[in-house]
């Protein structure tokens, strides 16, 4: 496993870029004593986000969305970041079915929060959006970060 491993990588707010994004993510994370069903679970968070950034964000206009992860004493760290519009209220965009585009269903936030172990969420408006998730494996110790 390795210790401080990290990577970034900026991608232009094209929809195909959420494929990319997922397998890049899970083949970063698989450093790491994930299962199969757990990196199910990342590449759906991280598609989720990169989605927000793209869709909600930038509203399907070219934008640059940025993904960093992170991995530090056994913990998988990842970030999303997009300069777009930012989010007025965060409370209630991570409300079950909150959607500010009628037709979606609002479930993003919500998927990111069951399958990842923490989510933040920062936002400002019209400069931009971070989201930052984390994940370890169910068989890393929290306290030493080994297995």
């Amino acid at each position: 496993m390795a210790e401080g491993n990290y990577i970034k990588v900026e991608f232009p707010s094209l929809p195909e870029n959420v494929g990319f994004s997922r397998a890049l993510v899970s083949a970063f994370a698989s450093q790491l004593n994930f299962t199969l069903p757990e990196l199910d679970e990342i590449r759906t968070a991280t598609s989720e986000a990169v989605s927000n950034a793209i869709i909600h964000g930038y509203e399907n206009k070219m934008g640059v969305v940025t993904l960093e992860a992170e991995i530090k004493k056994g913990v998988l760290t990842i970030r999303i970041i997009d300069h777009g519009k930012g989010i007025a209220d965060i409370d209630a965009a991570k409300a079950v079915q909150y959607s500010t585009i009628p037709g979606r269903y609002g479930l993003g936030f919500t998927f990111m929060e069951a399958f990842m172990d923490s989510l933040d969420v920062e936002s400002e408006l019209g400069k931009g959006t971070s989201v930052i998730m984390t994940k370890h494996p169910e068989t890393v110790c929290p306290e030493t970060g080994t297995a």
